[in-house]
């Protein structure tokens, strides 16, 4: 036989047991191997079939596609990709295929079930359709109307931003000319309905580029920048947003080559960098917000991460350093600043871009020159480059030579608090050098303390403009790596309370702040801990060697946690994550999933947390986020899950969202401990309903369950056993058990006979649940393994109550299945102990004595022969 048709087989057997990937990899080295036309169609058509048990629905699709290529007459590969199509949602395509595999077979209940289906999936979309394209149209009547209420153009506005949410909605505003419509809105002076049409404008551009191309060209980035240097912040903000929205969707799938022309690379970056560079008290430049630059540094950021090649990111380098060249050699202080403030903007945001403007000749003279100037402003700007230089590798040590004692100048004798504050923040970072590192303190015993107590000073003093009281958040994120400054925060309530209090305000730029101090008190941060034989190798050597402040150990870290709870932090969270900014980036979102998870250890505090929103707010943070944050975040879902009534932590759809994370912790990337809680609260979702265990098992749940059934660790092999206790409920899983050429069976057999009682009543309660729903089943058991009747005995005589009525089930069952299977029991010590457990009595429950006395009245039904039996054995 030819090795192809040799690896068609095969992946003709692997389909048959339910082995999908096995089956693919078959046929595609089949694939490979072949050279026939006709050969390949068949193979095509093969893998399509698989591709679509696997919910890989596109790639079912162009499989199918290729078959027919080939073949156009074979139906079996215009039936898959019709069903490939109506996953798709392509009913058009899905009909006309189905149509025609009727057409060549009219007598298939299958095809003409499927036609059934399409025709009224199509009907019921045009129906959404016409509605939709009614509201619509409703809408832009509403809002074109000069002589509408106010409240009613408001309230039209409004839905038009929900019905953009849609993609029937979102294709009937755009088909609409609503583009059009959404430039005049965008000139209204109401801000309710500026507001609105940016949010709408979110709605059409989400993931869609081809859309979001043509809203950019008919808008024009002009207009776009314009509206987000609105003096309205949340305009501001919602403007920004919109144009993070946009770079996501243009980026997204991008072709190479097209993005080879600057214009397609960095659509608006000059006049990102245009607003970058604008110095607010001067008079050039757009009207910005408090929150501008930090929405530039995010949209430089996103933009730079996006490219998809060195040579792209040489373009991007040379374009800033030509910007900031462009304005530094001007005549005049002017050029000078807008220059340094574009820099201190890129080092916030794609700080490699930031170093190499940073390091043009003359920068870093012309910074240090100006943080000595008489001008406020002056000094402002070159400060806050300073302090956003610090913590760039390549001039950290050169500005902490050179820095300290300047910014120590500035505290001391300026008399402008603007000056002061940042340049507290400068030595607040230029301090925490050492991070977590208790040896490793840059200044005199004592002085992060009084930089600290400072810094509380400044936050709680409301008369303060809120730029200001910001720094000194700021520097408690730098200062809390220190153990003593941790303690003297969270014993300040007032301080506690006025930080939470700005997280909620409508200064964004403070969100990161805020997170990463949060995660010095919570201790939330990574920390790998040494080898002690490294430790003793190094300190051998004479090596620096990292120590942990007392203060830092566990005991101190719960009782931070207690404080701060206390103080209202989740509700701070809570509001944080809700945050429609630029802001809240991956970065700050990880710092919150990491907060979390720290605030959801203690098992008494979770309930706490939920009461107050952090179990809705985790579910987002679960799915955008940074890869570490998507884990932690899930952990805390997790943990909560386990100790909580999941349908009172997690009310009505919202349950359903759940799954996806837990399920993203069966990982060999995440630990043991976050596999076990993964499984655990699998477990309880898998226990309440049909559709939770449906939505488990489309999460492909099953086969990692499966896998984590043969670890070796005790407690998560028996919690993966428990979780698939709770899923044989669905036919589904049940059909895994009764496909042939698999050991599913023989291993809840084998774990029934385990010495570990936690896997062996999960083992058996599996065994129990699949012999009763599928009696087939029963018949394998005696071929699992040879001491299968052992094993059924020992549970029959276990002084574990849970197991012994795990056992008088399963041969209930076994004895209802077969009449062989009974009499074969029967001739067993089986029978013996079925009628001292039939007596009850002490140590036997009711339920247990009751299923034991139908298993004998089972036997005496098969063979009158059973009670004299019983007679002479007693």
């Amino acid at each position: 036989m030819p090795m192809n048709s040799y690896q068609n087989e095969e992946g003709n057997s692997l389909f048959k047991a339910g082995d999908m990937h096995g089956a693919v990899c078959c046929y595609t080295k089949a694939l490979k191997l072949s050279d026939s036309k006709a050969e390949s169609a068949v193979l095509y058509r093969n893998r399509s079939a698989c591709y679509l048990k696997q919910e890989e629905y596109s790639k079912a699709e162009a499989d199918a596609s290729k078959a027919l290529d080939t073949d156009p007459g074979d139906v079996k590969a215009r039936f898959r990709r019709a069903q490939a199509f109506q996953k798709l949602c392509r009913l058009d395509q899905a009909f006309l295929d189905a149509q025609r595999c009727a057409q060549l077979e009219p007598k298939n209940k299958a095809f003409q079930d499927l036609l059934r289906q399409l025709g009224a999936q199509i009907q019921q979309k045009s129906v959404q359709l016409n509605s939709t394209d009614a509201r619509v149209q409703q809408m832009f009547s509403l809002l074109l109307d000069a002589s509408a209420k106010d409240s009613d153009r408001q309230k039209a506005a409004q839905n038009l931003v929900v019905l953009s949410r849609e993609d029937a909605g979102a294709e009937q505003i755009f088909r609409n000319d609503g583009v059009k419509l959404i430039q005049k809105l965008l000139q209204s002076k109401q801000e309710d309905v500026v507001l609105s049409a940016l949010r709408t404008l979110v709605g059409l551009c989400t993931g869609h580029q081809s859309r979001t191309m043509a809203i950019v060209n008919e808008l024009g980035m002009e207009q776009l920048c314009a509206v987000m240097g609105s003096v309205a912040s949340a305009v501001s903000l919602a403007a920004c947003h919109l144009l993070q929205v946009m770079f996501e969707a243009l980026t997204e799938g991008m072709k190479k080559e097209i993005r080879g022309k600057d214009e397609a690379i960095l659509p608006g970056l000059k006049k990102i960098l245009e607003v970058a560079g604008t110095v607010p008290e001067l008079s050039e430049g757009p009207p910005l917000t408090d929150n501008s630059h930090m929405s530039c540094s995010v949209l430089l950021s996103k933009l730079y991460d996006d490219l998809k090649c060195d040579t792209e990111r040489e373009t991007f380098n040379k374009l800033c350093e030509e910007y900031v060249q462009q304005h530094f050699s001007r005549h005049g202080i002017t050029g000078k600043l807008r220059a340094i403030q574009t820099v201190s903007v890129l080092l916030q945001g794609p700080s490699d871009v930031g170093n190499r403007t940073l390091e043009m000749s003359g920068m870093m003279d012309a910074v240090i020159s100006l943080c000595a100037s008489e001008d406020v402003t002056h000094q402002q700007v070159a400060v806050e480059t300073l302090i956003h230089a610090a913590g760039k590798a390549k001039r950290a040590s050169f500005i902490t030579a050179n820095g300290v004692a300047l910014l120590k100048d500035l505290y001391k004798k300026s008399e402008n608090d603007r000056i002061r504050v940042r340049a507290l923040v400068g030595l607040c970072k230029l301090g925490s050098a050492g991070g977590t590192d208790f040896s490793m303190k840059q200044f005199a015993e004592g002085s992060t303390l009084k930089l600290a107590k400072q810094c509380r000073k400044w936050l709680c003093n409301e008369s303060l403009p809120p730029t200001s009281r910001r720094w000194s958040v700021e520097g408690l994120a730098y200062l809390t790596f220190d153990a003593d400054v941790k303690e003297d925060l969270v014993e300040d309530k007032n301080a506690l309370v006025a930080m939470f209090e700005l997280a909620k305000s409508e200064d964004k730029t403070v969100l990161f702040a805020v997170g990463s101090t949060l995660v010095n008190c919570t201790n939330s941060y990574d920390v790998e801990k040494p080898d002690p034989q490294m430790v003793e190798l190094a300190k051998y050597a004479k090596q620096h060697v990292p120590e942990e402040h007392p203060k830092d150990a566990p005991s101190y870290v719960e009782k931070r946690l207690m404080k701060l709870l206390e103080a209202g932090v989740v509700s701070a969270l809570v509001c944080m994550v809700k945050q429609e900014s630029p802001a809240l980036t991956d970065a700050c979102r990880d710092c919150i999933a990491r907060v979390f998870l720290a605030l959801v250890e203690r098992q008494e505090d979770r309930g706490t947390v939920v009461a107050q929103g952090g179990g809705k707010a985790l579910i987002p943070l679960a799915s955008d986020n940074t890869d570490g944050g998507k884990i932690k975040a899930a952990q805390a879902l997790a943990k909560i899950t386990i100790t909580s009534n999941p349908e009172i932590a997690f009310p009505g759809e919202r349950i359903y969202e759940m799954v996806r994370p837990l399920v993203s912790l069966l990982s060999l990337e995440c630990t043991l401990l976050q596999n076990f809680e993964a499984l655990m609260a699998l477990t309880n979702l898998a226990g309440i309903s049909e559709r939770l265990r449906q939505k488990i098992i489309k999460e492909k749940a099953v086969p990692k369950i499966e896998g984590y059934m043969f670890e070796e660790h005790d407690l998560v092999r028996a919690s993966a056993t428990e979780c698939m206790c709770n899923l044989v409920l669905s036919t589904e899983v049940q059909e895994l058990y009764l496909a042939t050429g698999n050991d599913r069976l023989k291993l809840l057999v084998l774990y029934s006979g385990e010495e570990d009682e936690r896997l062996r009543k999960a083992a058996a309660g599996t065994l129990a649940m699949l012999t009763a729903e599928q009696p087939e089943l029963c018949t394998r058991i005696p071929g699992t393994t040879t001491h299968w009747l052992e094993i059924i005995q020992s549970l029959l005589l276990c002084e574990i109550s849970d197991l012994r009525h795990r056992g008088v089930v399963i041969v209930q069952n076994m004895m209802q299945a077969e009449k062989s299977l009974a009499e074969t029991l029967m001739e067993s010590e089986a029978l013996e102990i079925l009628s001292v457990l039939a007596k009850g009595g002490e140590g036997t429950p009711e339920p247990v004595s009751k299923i034991a006395q139908n298993c004998l009245d089972k036997a005496v039904e098969n063979k009158p022969s059973v009670p004299a039996l019983l007679s002479r054995l007693y």
